[in-house]
């Protein structure tokens, strides 16, 4: 397994990808910049389930986002699944899946469509940073407003349940989100960037902030999933966030490192899958929504 140097991913041509990966990512719609030669993801049908790409209400547009839910009557609690650079690609849409197999709503807004391009086709990686670099941090927060607006008036979600995930990218915003929309119950954050980067580095404009600065406007508690072996998010500042919350007495927040896990430990169509760590995470991810009142009712 190579050594992830980068928090985005690894480059296909650094794994020197085979066809049967090429058509993954051609056909089974995996995001091409970081797909494994041997990767074997995860596949969730969607038996009993009701999938679709529904539009959302945002302020200068609707916005497309992948909805999975069960195809059952009543009212379910929601998962808001934040995406990596590479958009809402298969990965994405597998976990959508997978949360509404456990009777959630799990809805991935898409926060790069306004830059008419897909991230998760491009192998490019300084094209795929032009198309993230398009999401501003007001626009994203607006998006989740409007995906918050549309579960409201969903007759099958139920608005006093609702948390927030993400991977990567989407791991930094679940902390950005925890702290500005009284909405979320809950959050986690698999390997999200958690203080600025040095300038000149991807993401690092000068007026976005970060989940370090605002730990005191936290109002739901985060859960955050890290690797010791990720080389873009240093352990430091992981130790300095937990300081952080502790400083700030954010009762419920807490943070887990992998030593052995490598960023993007959970996505399995790359080579730095872990699934161990994957498997241990999500169950504590299930287990911290419930602790915070979020979690399906038995039936």
């Amino acid at each position: 397994m190579p050594t992830l140097t980068r928090p985005e991913g690894t480059r296909p041509e650094d794994l020197h990808l085979s066809r049967r990966a090429l058509g993954l990512a051609a056909f089974g719609g995996y995001a091409v910049y970081a797909l494994s030669a041997d990767a074997e993801p995860i596949h969730t049908d969607e038996a009993g389930l009701v999938a679709e790409t529904v539009q959302l209400p945002a302020a200068d547009r609707p916005i497309p986002a992948y909805l999975a839910r069960p195809d059952a009557p009543g009212r379910f609690p929601v998962v808001v699944v934040v995406s990596e650079v590479f958009g809402v690609h298969e990965y994405i849409r597998d976990v959508c899946r997978r949360l509404a197999k456990l009777g959630y709503v799990a809805l991935a807004p898409d926060f790069f469509v306004r830059s008419g391009q897909d991230p998760s086709t491009i192998s490019d990686f300084g094209e795929i940073r032009k198309i993230v670099s398009t999401a501003s941090d007001a626009q994203v927060m607006g998006d989740l407003r409007a995906g918050l607006t549309f579960l409201s008036r969903a007759p099958f979600a139920d608005r006093r349940r609702m948390a927030i995930t993400g991977f990567c990218w989407g791991g930094a915003v679940v902390w950005l989100a925890c702290s500005r929309f009284r909405e979320f119950r809950a959050g986690v954050a698999w390997y999200g960037r958690l203080a600025r980067p040095k300038p000149g580095d991807f993401l690092g404009e000068p007026e976005r902030r970060w989940p370090i600065e605002l730990v005191s406007d936290l109002r739901a508690p985060v859960l955050g999933l890290y690797a010791g072996k990720d080389q873009g998010i240093p352990l430091p500042d992981v130790e300095a966030m937990r300081q952080a919350l502790a400083a700030h007495r954010k009762r419920g927040s807490e943070i887990i490192v992998y030593p052995e896990a490598q960023h993007g430990f959970h996505a399995d169509y790359r080579a730095q899958y872990d699934a161990q760590a994957a498997q241990d995470g999500w169950a504590r991810m299930l287990l911290h929504f419930a602790r915070n009142g979020v979690a399906p009712r038995p039936v």
